[in-house]
């Protein structure tokens, strides 16, 4: 790698100075040149001042480099034209003030590179600067780099280096010995000899033509071709000879192999896995699905086939094509039950965020308060597994300083124990056969939404709401049950900042600071806040907004669901939760529904109960959709809450009208 390089580019002036006769501009290296090769700017090694030339000539220095700034874009340079010496150095003064001569050369010796893959190039990145010159290149900078990257064939100015022995490359005239660089098709390599044969033929009729191109421009003109349109139709010319003879070789190469050939083998094709394969071609992805549509559509895919008793993978099949993933889900094993407890099934998708089940249930979660946690710098909820015993200390023990000889005293320390068992929460939409049936992404959506819904609501309002009390082995108490509220003060500014105060009184009283501390409220107090403004027209709140935001600097969830006049601020790390991320769904069109919910039926205890709706006589699909979770409060000073709020409500008039 001692061979001596060059590597164009554009020179952008950014100033001139006539007294002193400085340029000061930016040299920027090319991306790539026409050999393939990259010159990374930070790996220039140099010592200042560095010499320049004109036009890579040894025998014509014009100036020096006296400062150099190297930046990932490029080398930002400093450079000063000497002054009254001679004729040529005036001439090239003029010639690049009036911007005739346009290009910046570096010549370099590379000292570290790395091959480009899919290409013959190399990516220099640690090379050493020997020298700059000004050179004569076309507006099109791409055209202008030539292959032609070597000194004059003297001695590299002020380089200290001298003349190689061995065998230099020819200039601009002769034959570049660097490869011509193809497109791949396919990646790092062309596959076969036809695709070689085939990007040469291409690449010699794009040289060709652009052959054509720099001769007819002096043609057009009445003049002979200037340096730089020789340099450039030489070396074209060299690309085309090595393309020819490329292709001459490729040639002979491809009728040799043809003697050689082998037929194929019968029978090579004997599993059906290999005949899939075959077969396959080329998979085109559709647009990605919104999140959770696979789901509906595994729900609707099982409910369809149960309905006309047909198996699943037809259904899938005639739906959504072979190629879908839904059909790939249902080829790999043919079940009658969609539960994530098998696990010949559904238990396989489970985890995996690119599953069935899991994108549903992704898909679900920001739309809960519980599943806002953790996400958008919120702080997380402590996960805990399910039936394992967690052991909390609920009250310290203390330190005493103890004389000699006397009875060290004795310590207390209370703890408690807390065991998350799997609950259920459960719920069942009900959509019309027509929906069912619909293979528009709108009717899919519908079935999403539903399902999600059923779950949706019931979630939220059992985490917050603080009436809702544990019922043993059935659900979780609210994170807010048991705790008592504090009234909110008032509606106005004052009252929101002595309310702010009073719950974070509850938490230092407690000597429990809320550092990861949330708040929860509904989106109409939320909105209620923003709007608040002080006497100059400002904010009082500005970082919340009706969708969250903070507060006091803590972040903010909102929710429908947050019962009227409720302000909780949750220390989130003080609050289990056990959650596998799995979901249960099936379905009936032959099922009775109370439509209630407070359903009376009891399948223990029979119970009359009116609203029974028939699904077949409707025409309908029952679908129940069940996940598995739980949660509760670490210690009860895990949460603090407000009731009464009105935060932004006018006040009521004193008396009556």
């Amino acid at each position: 790698m001692d061979m001596t390089r060059r590597a164009y580019s554009l020179l952008e002036i950014k100033a001139v100075n006539e007294d002193e006769r400085t340029i000061t501009g930016i040299a920027s290296t090319p991306a790539t040149d026409r050999d393939g090769d990259v010159v990374e700017p930070k790996g220039a090694v140099f010592k200042l001042p560095l010499p320049l030339l004109w036009q890579h000539k040894a025998d014509k220095p014009i100036g020096h480099v006296i400062d150099a700034t190297v930046t990932a874009s490029g080398i930002e340079i400093v450079a000063t034209i000497a002054k009254d010496v001679t004729e040529e150095i005036e001439n090239a003064w003029k010639l690049i003030k009036a911007k005739l001569v346009r290009g910046l050369s570096i010549g370099f010796r590379g000292m570290e590179a790395e091959q480009i893959p899919g290409s013959f190039g190399r990516k220099f990145t640690k090379w050493e600067w020997f020298e700059l010159s000004a050179v004569t290149i076309p507006a099109n900078a791409e055209a202008s780099i030539t292959s032609v990257k070597q000194f004059d064939t003297g001695l590299p100015a002020a380089s200290g280096i001298p003349a190689p022995v061995t065998k230099t490359n020819p200039g601009a005239a002769g034959k570049s010995t660097n490869p011509v660089i193809l497109n791949s098709k396919k990646g790092n390599a062309m596959a076969t000899i036809a695709e070689q044969i085939a990007a040469l033929e291409a690449s010699r009729n794009a040289k060709t033509g652009q052959m054509a191109v720099v001769m007819q421009k002096s043609i057009d003109e009445g003049r002979s071709t200037d340096a730089a349109e020789q340099e450039e139709f030489d070396t074209l010319n060299g690309e085309v000879e090595k393309i020819d003879g490329d292709l001459k070789r490729l040639r002979a190469l491809e009728k040799a192999q043809g003697f050689t050939a082998k037929p194929v083998v019968a029978n090579q094709i004997d599993t059906a896995e290999k005949a899939a394969a075959a077969r396959s071609g080329i998979a085109l992805k559709g647009p990605k699905l919104e999140p959770g549509i696979m789901f509906a559509r595994l729900a609707k895919v099982k409910a369809l086939s149960k309905i006309d008793v047909v198996n699943v993978r037809e259904v899938a099949k005639t739906l959504y094509g072979e190629d879908s993933e839904i059909y790939g889900f249902f080829a790999k094993a043919a079940v009658p039950a969609a539960s994530t407890g098998n696990a010949s099934w559904a238990g396989n998708l489970v985890g995996d965020e690119t599953s069935l089940f899991a994108d549903f249930v992704e898909w679900l979660r920001p739309q809960t308060i519980l599943g806002r946690f953790g996400a958008n710098g919120v702080p997380t909820l402590r996960r805990v597994p399910f039936r394992v015993p967690l052991i909390g200390q609920t009250s310290g023990g203390s330190g005493y300083w103890v004389g000699e000889g006397k009875a060290k005293p004795l310590t207390k320390f209370d703890f408690s124990r807390t065991n998350l068992a799997p609950l259920k929460v459960a719920n069942i939409a009900v959509v019309t056969m027509e929906v069912l049936r619909d293979s528009s992404p709108s009717a899919e959506a519908i079935v999403r939404d539903q399902l999600a819904a059923a779950l949706r609501e019931r979630l939220d309002i059992d985490f917050i709401n603080p009436a809702k009390a544990a019922v043993a082995d059935i659900s979780p108490a609210s994170i807010l049950n048991g705790v008592a509220g504090i009234p909110s003060s008032g509606n106005t500014a004052d009252a929101v900042r002595a309310d702010l105060k009073a719950l974070f009184g509850a938490f230092i009283a407690a000597n429990n600071a809320p550092t990861s501390g949330v708040f929860i409220m509904e989106a109409t107090t939320a909105l209620a806040l923003s709007l608040m403004t002080n006497p100059l027209g400002q904010a009082e709140f500005p970082g919340i907004t009706m969708n969250g935001g903070t507060l006091s600097g803590l972040p903010v969830i909102v929710s429908e669901y947050v019962p009227d006049g409720i302000v909780a601020l949750v220390n989130a790390s003080d609050i289990y939760q056990a959650d596998d991320g799995d979901v249960n769904v099936d379905m009936s069109m032959e099922a009775s529904l109370e439509m209630d919910n407070a359903p009376t039926h009891d399948s223990d205890t029979p119970t009359p109960a009116t609203g029974l709706v028939s699904l077949w006589q409707t025409n309908s699909v029952g679908f129940r959709a069940e996940r598995t979770i739980n949660w509760a409060r670490r210690r009860a000073s895990a949460v603090a809450y407000l009731t009464g709020v009105a935060w932004g409500e006018p006040e009521a008039p004193e008396g009556g009208a």
